[in-house]
């Protein structure tokens, strides 16, 4: 497979590919549809299959990723880099590493199993909607892949107005508080950032011409800001990345988007889009200001906000009545797990965090794909609503369950190894924050264990569940890759942790170095300063 794969020179041209191959799927759907402008809706079908197609070449072609990627090596292993607006120093380039390579693949898995997961949920404006995702699709991987700050920054914007349209048109019934609270949450950390980027695009310009310059690579090698500077720069990429993680407190959007998102919306955002968040720290945050990330006083602060998320995320999420907002604020307790994992900054603490961001990407997304059907067949998410459905719907009740365990970490499954990891290395560095993280698996035990037996277990009392229809062909199709990954990545994760290992290692090794590097120059300057 490399051999062919070096044959077509498959690292040259792949990472443009990736985002140019839905652009091209969207433009199609969209020319489907404007051939059917007046029964547009009732001729939806062949632009499902258009996009479910596109993003399924879109999986096939990404996947050479895995063999053509070499463990071990830490930097950059396949990317371009070509002019894209030399007046203002931007360029279009991209890269993969053993950061991005996960959530890329995850991100080519996903999309595909969401269209055919809300495939008869949305019946209105279907090639908007279709179009709009696979937009959305090119956003997502180019915030992964980009490698020159402005290409990444226009990336973050191209994927925050599709999502915006999908939960305003297509949610429900407050879809448009939802949408509107998403959006100027996520705006307002991302302008502080665009800030953030244009000044270190300025600060880092050419002598001779005075350019700017937004390469990732010159920004890591320039160093030279000040500690303030450093701080506040740091605090504007924090603000968008804790808001896109959600880290406590700035989760309130999320409950909200997840609920009232439709199906494939819900499944992008907990699947792929929160890892946005948390894979800007591993990326920028922390190898570009390790000054201010390794300060005590930002860490400890840091890091008790994502103590606190595991815990409160998990309080809460055992309360709700509601299945689809318990598994929303379930993600505010997972993704507390990765900043744990981040910030604790041991080489096993970071390989866990990367680990738990692709399993709760499988796992949640599950979930989510697993709600949607229930939704159709009874349109209610209330766990009041149900029960003893196991013996009318055994597939279904058999699915949720593994999902369910998987969620909490069940040993020999995918969640447990990710986590494991993440309290392991944070042990390391900081017990008293693991300990205390430790009682989060037990909450999630709590929360979802409770959640499956009224939903499954018990009386069959109500006569409304007693003809629902259990899992049809299509469904059992999109579960089994996922179930596929909950088993392989919790029996034997060894060969994605050794594509993680160089890249985990190298941003460990970076940030105390330069961490370090940044206190004795602060040390050497009067007054500490």
């Amino acid at each position: 497979m490399t051999d062919f794969l070096n044959g077509i020179h498959y690292n040259s041209w792949i990472l443009p590919a990736l985002l140019i191959i839905p652009l091209v799927g969207a433009l199609l759907v969209w020319a489907q549809g404007g051939a059917h402008r007046d029964d547009a809706d009732a001729n939806a079908e062949p632009a499902r299959h258009i996009a479910v197609w596109t993003l399924i070449i879109e999986f096939v072609v990404s996947c050479g990723l895995w063999w053509s990627f070499v463990p071990g090596v830490a930097g950059w292993q396949a990317g371009v880099d070509y002019a894209w607006i030399p007046s203002w120093g931007a360029r279009f380039s991209l890269g993969v590493d053993g950061i991005s390579l996960m959530l890329v693949l995850l991100t080519t898995l996903t999309m595909p199993l969401a269209v055919l997961g809300g495939w008869t949920a949305v019946k209105t404006r279907v090639h908007a909607y279709l179009a709009f995702l696979l937009i959305l699709t090119s956003g997502m991987l180019g915030v992964f892949l980009a490698r020159d700050l402005l290409l990444f920054y226009v990336m973050w914007e191209v994927m925050l107005i599709p999502m915006y349209f999908i939960i305003g048109i297509w949610g429900g019934q407050r879809r448009v508080y939802a949408s509107l609270k998403f959006f100027i949450y996520t705006m307002v950390g991302s302008l502080l950032m665009l800030v953030a980027i244009i000044y270190l695009g300025i600060h880092n310009r050419d002598a001779l011409t005075g350019i700017p310059n937004f390469s990732y690579d010159a920004m890591l090698a320039s160093g030279a800001l000040t500690p303030v500077t450093a701080l506040w720069l740091f605090g504007a990429f924090f603000l968008a990345f804790a808001i896109k993680v959600p880290v406590f407190p700035f989760h309130t959007w999320l409950p909200d988007a997840h609920t009232e998102a439709p199906t494939a919306g819900s499944v992008i955002l907990a699947g792929i889009m929160l890892k946005m968040g948390t894979f800007g720290f591993l990326r920028f945050a922390l190898p570009l200001f390790p000054g201010s990330a390794m300060n005590p006083t930002v860490r400890a602060i840091i890091l008790t906000l994502a103590v606190i998320g595991i815990i409160y995320g998990a309080l809460v999420a055992m309360v709700q009545p509601d299945f689809k907002k318990l598994v929303a604020y379930s993600s505010v307790s997972h993704l507390g797990f990765v900043m744990l994992g981040i910030f604790a900054l041991t080489v096993q603490s970071v390989q866990g965090a990367m680990l738990v961001m692709i399993n709760h990407g499988i796992s949640t997304g599950a979930l989510f794909l697993l709600i949607g059907m229930m939704y159709e067949r009874r349109h209610t998410r209330m766990l009041a609503d149900y029960g003893g459905i196991a013996r009318v719907v055994p597939m279904f009740a058999a699915a949720l369950t593994l999902v369910s365990f998987s969620s909490i970490g069940l040993p020999g499954l995918n969640g447990f190894v990710g986590e494991f990891l993440v309290l392991l290395g944070a042990f390391r560095t900081y017990p008293i924050f693991a300990a205390i993280a430790t009682t989060g698996v037990i909450f999630a035990a709590c929360y979802l264990l409770w959640a499956i037996q009224r939903i499954l277990f018990g009386k069959l009392d109500k006569p409304q569940n007693e003809h629902m229809p259990d899992l049809n062909w299509r469904e059992i199709g999109l579960l089994v890759p996922l179930f596929a990954c909950i088993i392989w990545l919790g029996v034997y994760p060894a060969p994605v942790l050794r594509r993680m290992e160089a890249s985990a290692e190298k941003v460990v090794r970076t940030v105390q170095t330069n961490a370090a590097l940044s206190e004795s120059q602060t040390a050497a300057l009067p007054g500490g300063e």
